[in-house]
């Protein structure tokens, strides 16, 4: 199973979900018009001939109340969480770590979702660290990759060696790839409006408590604060249906997803003692009596499906734990049953790594020669091929993801070179991210259209302009392979200016782009992905509209006329085109129409890419295979940076074949 069918198998699941949610509201509005029915009983001192001996309408507005109060909840909670996965955390007690944070701890932590992140070809996430949480934890949420955030407990850092820290981070990055946090966080606001009804009737237990005892009209019935207490204790005793109801929904959710990801992360890593070890110190410290994986803030039980262990203690039966257990999650990593570690806090390293991205990814070379111990070894994609794309070369593209296998043996251990510490510095920081951002797309080629983005860049930015050309000098010397990781590595400080920042950095790139009347494929490229991760539009969801690329025939055309015009000449590019093209009759692209380079529009597929983002999940890869098809053997450094903005635009994983093709580019 590939990305595109585990998000399909997510839409399955989902109308399970809804069956047992509805299942849910049922059995709480019976069992509130049952308590009220009870309650008018003892106010009335009188047992009912009938139903109707209630007043008029009372079981029918105790259904439209309890109704409005759950789909009230829902919408509350929802709207609370228009914010992604940033809410989310802050919800955890997340605080939001600087991407400049010179903490020893947090620098090691940032460093590693860097690496993580530049090897997945995917943008940084946010980080969050959870500091009053002394356990060992952590999740990742999110409504889209793009816009993913990764916490973790204090405890995680202060407990876990950079080896167990690694394998947590690469366990949260396999359900940021994998899509999980969508449904995750879903999840969130739905259960929320069945299981507030516990609270609720708490509140009620205290207000009947805290009244002076006046009685009800006729002074022969309880009093009404009796009777708000008893009506508090039902509505809480109700309100655990919806508990148990949201635990069984949960634990349907998660506990498969929790052994791939595990899986995964030992593919990533290339380590088992990296995910292993965190595992058998939270089993190490839960022996000994400690917090393990319990996490104290009162919404971890709303949360508690998205963590990396049992945030609560699961007190009812194993079925309904949204976590498998410890035992069996070290069973199927180790295949043995293995000794559990003790979790000291281990002594802080005695050095601030200056670099976050020396490491041993297939991602790219800088300019200078240079290796660093916090290098992270991985497959060119890294991830279990139940998530991404299985390695294959170009000329076999057709395999590349239909079928899970046993992850790629071909290792990628020579560490690339660092990336200067001054281009790391700056995308760490806002405002020189934004700098970087402009940096990368001036153009030194054409004096004349140089001089117009400069002078865009003094009316625009007259106090930047200088940063922006420093960076722009050292950016000339850096190798192509790495501008896209730069991008990356800078996307989680431009998420931190405020929205007419990222507009203004948004609407300056457009104007450096167009400051010589065209658009090539680089800007192209570099325009599409910056869009996607700062337009306020991106993380919107559009829906599905089309349910193949036989109804977007034109577009694949295009697609694939560009990706053949970028791998070959003009004399093979429109054999490449056929090729592609009659490598998968069922899609009927047989007398699609070959688009030559000098008549290629960018802003025509940009228009294609929109569409394709309808696109019905298990349609999607067939788009990625038809591009693949169109390429080189070996992909190029064009072609792969291509597919990285298709792959963006449609937010899904890198395919592992661009990954590896970085690793293939000349250093100079």
């Amino acid at each position: 199973m590939n990305f595109f069918e585990h998000q399909a198998q997510a839409h399955k699941e989902s109308k399970k979900l809804l069956f047992l949610f509805v299942l849910a509201v049922i059995a709480i509005v019976l069992a509130v018009n049952g308590t009220l029915a009870l309650l008018w009983i003892w106010m009335k001192g009188q047992i009912p001939t009938g139903i109707y001996t209630y007043p008029r309408g009372f079981f029918f507005t105790n259904t439209a109340v309890t109704l409005l109060f759950i789909g009230g909840g829902m919408l509350f909670e929802m709207s609370r969480l228009k914010d992604g996965g940033d809410a989310v955390a802050r919800m955890a007690g997340g605080r939001l770590v600087q991407p400049d944070s010179r903490d020893i701890q947090e620098r090691r932590l940032l460093n590693i979702v860097e690496e993580m992140a530049l090897a997945a070809g995917m943008a940084c996430p946010r980080v969050y660290v959870m500091d009053e949480e002394d356990a060992i934890n952590a999740f990742a949420a999110g409504y889209h990759q793009n816009e993913a955030v990764v916490a973790v407990t204090r405890g995680s850092l202060t407990r876990l060696s950079r080896d167990e820290l690694q394998g947590v981070i690469a366990h949260e990055f396999s359900h940021i790839l994998n899509g999980d946090m969508r449904m995750n966080i879903k999840l969130i606001g739905v259960l929320f409006g069945i299981q507030m009804l516990a609270g609720f009737g708490q509140h009620l237990m205290e207000w009947g408590a805290r009244f002076g005892g006046s009685r009800s009209r006729d002074e022969k019935g309880p009093s009404i604060q009796l009777i708000l207490f008893v009506f508090g204790l039902a509505l809480f005793v109700i309100g655990y249906i919806g508990i148990f109801f949201g635990r069984l929904i949960k634990s349907a959710v998660s506990r498969q997803r929790e052994f791939l990801a595990d899986a995964s992360a030992v593919q990533f890593t290339r380590n088992p003692d990296g995910i292993g070890g965190a595992l058998r110190k939270i089993g190490g410290l839960t022996r000994s009596n400690q917090c393990g994986s319990r996490i104290k803030n009162p919404n971890a039980e709303q949360l508690s499906h998205m963590f990396l262990g049992a945030a609560r203690p699961n007190l009812i039966s194993g079925l309904f734990a949204t976590h498998p257990p410890l035992s069996e999650r070290l069973q199927r990593l180790y295949g043995r049953n293995i000794e559990l570690l003790d979790a000291s806090e281990l002594p802080p390293e005695m050095e601030l790594d200056e670099h976050a991205v020396s490491m041993s990814f297939a991602a790219g070379d800088g300019t200078n020669a240079g290796s660093s111990s916090t290098g992270l070894t991985v497959s060119p994609l890294g991830f279990h091929p139940e998530y991404g794309y299985q390695t294959a070369p170009a000329s076999s593209a057709n395999n590349f993801s239909d079928n899970a296998a046993k992850p790629s043996t071909a290792k990628q251990e020579a560490p690339i070179a660092t990336i200067p510490a001054e281009l790391v510095q700056a995308a760490r920081d806002p405002k020189a991210a934004s700098a970087l951002v402009y940096g990368l797309l001036l153009d030194r080629r054409d004096p004349a259209s140089f001089e117009i983005q400069l002078a865009i860049l003094r009316q625009a930015l007259p106090q930047q302009c200088a940063l922006v050309s420093l960076l722009h000098e050292t950016l000339e010397k850096l190798t192509v392979s790495l501008h896209l990781p730069m991008l990356d590595l800078a996307t989680p400080a431009l998420k931190l200016l405020d929205a007419e920042q990222r507009q203004q950095v948004l609407g300056i790139s457009a104007r450096l782009i167009a400051a010589d009347q065209k658009v090539s494929q680089a800007e192209f490229v570099l325009q599409t992905i910056l869009q996607r991760r700062l337009s306020p539009k991106s993380g919107r969801d559009v829906g599905v509209k089309y349910a193949g690329l036989a109804q977007l025939q034109t577009e694949a055309a295009l697609m694939i006329s560009l990706m053949a015009t970028t791998e070959f000449s003009a004399e093979h590019a429109p054999q490449a085109f056929v090729k592609a093209s009659n490598s998968m009759p069922e899609l009927h692209l047989q007398a699609a129409q070959f688009v030559a380079r000098d008549q290629m529009d960018f802003f025509a597929v940009k228009q294609a890419l929109d569409k394709f983002q309808q696109l019905a999940p298990l349609a999607k890869p067939f788009l990625i295979r038809l591009m693949l098809q169109a390429s080189g053997n070996p992909l190029s450094a064009e072609g792969a940076d291509l597919l990285r903005s298709v792959c963006a635009a449609l937010d899904a994983p890198v395919p592992d074949v661009v990954s590896a093709s970085y690793a293939e580019r000349p250093q100079h």
